[in-house]
């Protein structure tokens, strides 16, 4: 991928890279070993090089049925993104708040114990889909995507529990 710099054109593959975050928000509730703070390894996908956040660091906890996310990333002069959801597992939308979001809201639906499928979407149309799966010793989660078309997205996405 060819590099980009500015903050105009940064911005929609920053919001892409951000929902390959959201994906693994959506599966602190597979086991009590999963809740709590994530960090991204290696660099996120899709970001230019420029543009690549320093830290990335996502916690969520249980809400109910379901979970609460925060991410935070960090770049080198300071936060580029903070966001926030909470949602059960029922497939309903929920809204996400904050910078750096794709969509406007998100919906959360359990495949199996360790398999969460998040779908985006803004003004009602999906944007991205993502698939996030946690390792069977909780310690690893990696996530995949798919675009509106159902056309793979390049990059994954993979997070070390902290």
């Amino acid at each position: 991928m060819k590099a980009r710099t500015g903050h105009a054109h940064s911005l929609p593959v920053l919001a892409l890279g951000l929902a390959v975050v959201l994906a693994g928000t959506a599966l602190a509730q597979s086991s009590n070993s999963s809740l709590g703070t994530w960090k991204l390894r290696g660099a996120m996908p899709n970001l230019p090089v420029g543009d690549s956040p320093t830290s990335v660091i996502l916690t969520y906890e249980a809400a109910g049925a379901g979970v609460k996310a925060t991410l935070d990333v960090m770049g080198a002069n300071g936060a580029l993104a903070h966001l926030e959801f909470s949602g059960d597992y029922d497939g309903k939308d929920n809204p996400i708040t904050g910078s750096g979001q794709v969509g406007n809201v998100v919906a959360l639906t359990r495949l199996d114990a360790n398999t969460v499928r998040l779908v985006h979407k803004r003004d009602g149309k999906v944007i991205l889909t993502e698939t996030a799966v946690v390792s069977s010793d909780g310690k690893t989660m990696t996530i995949t995507n798919t675009n509106a078309q159902g056309n793979p997205v390049e990059g994954v996405a993979v997070w070390d529990r902290q």
